[in-house]
């Protein structure tokens, strides 16, 4: 499935709930499915800066496509990650660094998110597409 075809079907699952607090309590949800990351995986090298929480994002390659493991230590912060795990996880890392992300405004993530969580998504991205960018080098 393309991340285009996974940020539709997020923008469908997002537009079954009218008030914010609902899409906040779903995040959550999200958030605490997403397998849990060894502890192996959260050192300093994994660690997203630019993130008021500790989020730990660890890529690895498979053959051709990228995959991530991710957690935070904030709920919404970890629901946020799981998004962005399920956007760019399996695949390949010039289909990552090109993402535009329309979903995150079409939700409405970016309007509700606090100034600090708005930063943490940025670099979140941020560092995902460089993983990306540094695996499709190799």
């Amino acid at each position: 499935m393309s991340i285009e075809e996974i940020e539709r079907e997020i923008v469908g699952e997002f537009s079954v709930y009218d008030d914010w607090m609902d899409k906040y309590a779903y995040l959550i949800e999200i958030g605490n499915g997403m397998p849990a990351m060894d502890e192996q995986y959260k050192t300093d090298d994994n660690l997203i800066k630019g993130c008021q929480s500790r989020v730990w994002f660890y890529p690895e390659m498979r053959g051709e496509l990228l995959y991530f493991m991710a957690d935070s230590d904030a709920i919404i912060t970890k629901g946020i990650a799981a998004l962005l795990v399920r956007v760019f996880s399996g695949q390949k890392p010039g289909e990552i660094a090109k993402a535009d992300l329309s979903f995150i405004d079409e939700i409405g993530l970016t309007q509700h998110l606090s100034p600090t969580r708005s930063n943490g998504l940025v670099s979140m991205i941020r560092q995902i597409k460089m993983y990306a960018i540094a695996f499709s080098a190799k």
